[in-house]
Formats: C-alpha cells, sequence, structure tokens
C-alpha cells in the first residue's frame, strides 16, 4: 500500500465530488483549515466541525477532517481564541489537523447526500429535482492519413472521446485527400521537402464533454503521425452529464402520509417529524432536498412529489405548500448525517482500488443542536 498525502487524498474526492458542481454563491468548500501538503493516514468524516469532533480527531491520530457543513462559514474579520469558533481553529492548527469542506457539491454530486438521502428512503426510478450543472458537449474533426486511422480512434477512445450515452467508441469518418507542401525545417512524415502532396486521408469525427477537452486533445496529438495535425474543435448545443440539486422518487408502495412519517423517522434515524398535509392522503411520489430545501416547494410540485421531504421549513413557506396542496415532511437538517458513513465507505473503496494507505474513521460525535421534548 502506498503512503499518501492530503493533496492525493482530496484530488480523489474531487473526481467524484468537483468543486465546479456548487451551487451555492460563493459557497465555502474547499480546504478551509490547514494544509495537505502532508501524509495524511487517517482521515475523520464528519458532518460538522466543533470542539467535540475536534477532540475525536486528535484522539484518533487524524490528519485529515472530511466535514460537509464548512467550519468557516462567512468571512472572519479576527480569530480571537477566547470565543469558541477561535477556540476550534487554534485546537486544529495546534494539532496540525487539517479541514476539508464539501457542502453543495457533494449534494449535488452522485452517490452524495441527495442521493443517500433517496437510498434510505429506498426511492426507486430517480430522477434531478433541480437542475443546476451540465456540461457542453465538443466535437474534434480530425485530419489523418488512411493507414493511421484506427490507431487514433483506439486512442481517443481510451482518452473518453466517443461516449454517447449507453454507447463508447462512436465515431464517423469520411474519406478524401490532404494536401501539403512541407516547407524548409520541416520533418514530414509523408511527401518531401518542397513538393506539393496528396494523402489519401479521413476526416475522423468524436464528440466529447467540454471538461475532458485536454485529455483528448493530448491523446490527438500523441496518436497523430503528422508534426502539425490539421483539426477544429466545434461547440455544440448538445449539453451532456447533467447534474442537480434534489432526487424525486417512488416508494417502493404506497403508503399514507402517516405511515410515510413513521417511516421516514425510521430510516434517517429521527426521533420526531414536522408535517404539513393530510396524513390519511396516499403517498407515492417524494422529492427530497437535504438541508435547507425552503426554495424548491414549487419545483416539488412541479415533479409531481405527492410530498417533498426537506430540513428547515419556515413557516410563511410551509403555509405556501399547503396552498398549493404540496405535503411536507420536515426531518430537520441533521439528516444529512447519512453523508459520514456514505462518504467514509466511498472513500475508502476508492483509496483501496488506488491501493493507498489510509484509513476513514467515521464520526460519532453527535451534532444535532436540538433536543426534542
Amino acid at each position: 500500500m502506498k503512503t499518501v498525502n492530503g493533496q492525493e487524498i482530496i484530488q480523489l474526492f474531487e473526481s467524484w465530488s468537483p468543486k465546479k458542481l456548487a451551487c451555492m454563491e460563493n459557497d465555502p468548500i474547499g480546504l478551509a483549515i490547514g494544509t495537505l501538503n502532508k501524509a495524511v493516514s487517517k482521515v475523520l468524516v464528519t458532518l460538522d466541525v466543533n470542539e467535540a469532533v475536534a477532540e475525536e480527531a486528535i484522539a484518533q491520530g487524524c490528519e485529515l477532517i472530511i466535514a460537509h457543513h464548512p467550519p468557516i462559514f462567512r468571512r472572519l474579520s479576527n480569530i480571537r481564541t477566547d470565543n469558541p469558533a477561535g477556540r476550534l481553529y487554534e485546537k486544529l492548527i495546534k494539532n496540525d489537523i487539517a479541514v476539508y469542506a464539501a457542502h453543495t457539491n457533494l449534494d449535488v454530486a452522485e452517490g452524495g447526500v441527495n442521493d443517500l438521502l433517496a437510498d434510505a428512503l429506498q426511492l426507486e426510478n430517480r430522477s434531478i429535482l433541480e437542475e443546476t450543472y451540465a456540461e457542453n458537449m465538443l466535437k474534434l474533426a480530425i485530419f489523418i492519413p488512411t493507414a493511421n486511422a484506427n490507431d487514433l480512434r483506439e486512442a481517443l477512445a481510451k482518452a473518453g472521446a466517443g461516449r454517447i450515452g449507453d454507447y463508447e467508441a462512436c465515431s464517423y469518418t469520411t474519406l478524401g485527400e490532404g494536401r501539403f507542401r512541407a516547407l524548409s525545417g520541416a520533418n514530414p512524415h509523408v511527401g518531401s521537402i518542397g513538393e506539393l502532396h496528396v494523402e489519401e486521408e479521413v476526416k475522423l469525427e468524436v464528440v466529447f464533454p467540454e471538461s475532458i477537452k485536454n485529455r483528448v486533445l493530448k491523446a490527438m496529438l500523441n496518436a497523430h503521425p503528422y508534426e502539425e495535425p490539421a483539426y477544429d474543435i466545434i461547440r455544440l448545443d448538445q449539453q451532456t452529464n447533467v447534474m442537480g440539486l434534489g432526487r424525486v422518487g417512488l416508494l417502493p408502495q404506497e403508503m399514507t402520509l402517516h405511515e410515510f412519517t413513521q417511516f421516514v423517522k425510521q430510516q434517517l434515524d429521527v426521533p420526531v417529524v414536522r408535517v404539513v398535509g393530510d396524513l390519511q392522503s396516499k403517498v407515492k411520489k417524494v422529492a427530497l432536498v437535504g438541508g435547507d430545501g425552503n426554495k424548491y416547494i414549487y419545483s416539488a410540485k412541479r415533479a409531481g412529489a405527492d410530498v417533498f421531504l426537506t430540513g428547515d421549513m419556515y413557516f410563511h413557506t410551509a403555509q405556501d405548500a399547503q396552498a398549493i396542496g404540496l405535503q411536507i415532511v420536515d426531518p430537520g437538517h441533521h439528516v444529512e448525517k447519512v453523508m459520514i458513513t456514505g462518504v467514509a465507505k466511498k472513500m475508502a473503496k476508492m483509496c483501496e482500488d488506488k491501493k493507498y494507505s489510509v484509513e476513514f474513521i467515521q464520526s460519532t460525535i453527535h451534532t444535532e443542536p436540538f433536543l426534542f421534548v
């Protein structure tokens, strides 16, 4: 197994939950405290970072904390060690514990917070509630001697180009003739210096998402026999990798709203929920947003949801939901704790595949501030 540093671990994490997925303005994600330029053998995964969590990290010998809720949410004007926030930062820094936060990017990511909640509720036939991210597709048109076309196709496919839905290595080829004259100083693959050369070539076309553009171009240039290959890159209106906040899905079986509230309490491990709606009405289609999803009640209604599950429901927003006939189940914000087990297991598997020697520890500190009496 390989000893790794914090940068390598976070690079792997961001291959799953990249920062570009963040959908809140000025979301304070990324490295919040400390440095990633150090060896890391133990990582604590937590929903929140408070002094008890910091003490837990120290006791466990962790060099890095991955949290969902950023420990520094608003811009600091000072760091005073005679107040709770300052004491927390001081403790983490003195014990050389870095803190990395993945907030709304982890909400949006496939297998992230919202999918983990949907898993817990056993939702089927899922879709995104609110699209927040998509990539444009690009098309590469490259001209190459016929004899070299297969090698280039393979190189482009290996780089990820030509993936369309459930198909890979997709391309289109047009036969034609290429003409060029090599000037002094050139080192032509075919033809001679100073002579106009005609070569049987093909125009090879492939599409790919914009995020892998550099990788595709590098593969193309490495596989192409010409010193100066001629190619075009065209931006398409077509989009791919559509992702977003919240999930919509179907319960395994229809139940009453009252039965659903009991199911939610059991599956999400909460003692109580707040409800808007008729407890005897039937529910089958569920929309959900982890954390505070107040602004998505109309998205849930448009999605045809029988009930919308989210936390921190405001009084007047609940009245608005009632007015449009949308039932609400509010299990609180803390149900996002599902990310602790989900992230720890996901990262442990990814690091195992990479043969990284690192242990992911699930925080046992209960950070729910409310008591239910």
